[in-house]
């Protein structure tokens, strides 16, 4: 592969709590999941987000995901596929204004984590946000895990789906991500993530929990940033990429 698109979830903090450091992350990704208010951020937190993903000319995708501040949005939740839509509807909104009032646009559409998880399988809410997406802009590409429901039915909707792997994250056989409940579900070794990435980028695979190898093709690679050692781990991605020979091209094009 000769580039690959990496992205990291920013404006994540919340009043005074400060989660992760956008700004050093920016040196590394080259599309932001920016929060849109429901699992974390707030009008000020979200506008100079945007404000510093645009000056690092790092593309901007809108993070999506329950309204579930008290568990940062990866709990599920048991709502009508009509509420989940107008939630999702409202966040772009809010997120695309404060964008273009820092002189950029929102590119894209990523579910964030109990919602991410659901629509892997969940038909209903993976419509429900399908359908979001397509009143908003049907130029919205959506990203979701391979061989998810949200894929399947974005394409079947017209839009553009972009499949995505996890460098920080074990996988199970099955190719969906270990339960942040069970211990090695999350990686910490700068190293181990870096190898991790090297080889979905350059071999469509990954190795799994259970030691065997499960073939994976992904348009965009993910770094959280509230991870431990997050910019540590970009860094150490973005310099084990550069020595393959992979560049760091965002899929959504560059930044506007």
């Amino acid at each position: 592969m000769a580039s690959i698109d990496l992205n990291s979830d920013v404006g994540e903090s919340f009043g005074r709590w400060t989660l992760g450091d956008d700004s050093a992350m920016f040196r590394s990704v080259s599309s932001a999941n920016v929060a849109c208010g429901f699992h974390a951020g707030d009008p000020s937190v979200i506008r100079a987000t945007c404000r510093k993903a645009a000056a690092a000319n790092v593309v901007i995708g809108a993070h999506v995901g329950y309204r579930d501040l008290a568990g940062f949005g990866r709990r599920f939740l048991d709502i009508s596929p009509g509420e989940l839509a107008d939630d999702v509807v409202y966040q772009i909104g809010a997120l695309q204004a404060l964008a273009a009032a820092e002189g950029a646009q929102v590119r894209y559409v990523k579910p964030h984590g109990g919602l991410y998880n659901a629509i892997v399988h969940h038909t209903a809410q993976a419509q429900a946000v399908v359908d979001a997406v397509k009143s908003v802009d049907p130029g919205l590409p959506i990203l979701g895990l391979p061989g998810s429901e949200v894929l399947r039915l974005a394409e079947a909707a017209g839009l553009r789906p972009v499949t995505e792997a996890f460098a920080d994250r074990a996988y199970n056989p099955d190719g969906t991500l270990v339960s942040r409940t069970l211990p090695g579900a999350v990686l910490e070794d700068p190293a181990q993530v870096a190898e991790h990435v090297l080889r979905m980028a350059t071999e469509s695979s990954v190795r799994t929990v259970d030691g065997s190898v499960l073939k994976i093709h992904a348009e965009s690679i993910c770094v959280h940033g509230d991870s431990p050692g997050a910019v540590e781990m970009a860094i150490a991605v973005k310099d084990a990429l550069a020595a393959a020979g992979v560049t760091i091209s965002a899929f959504a094009g560059a930044a506007a």
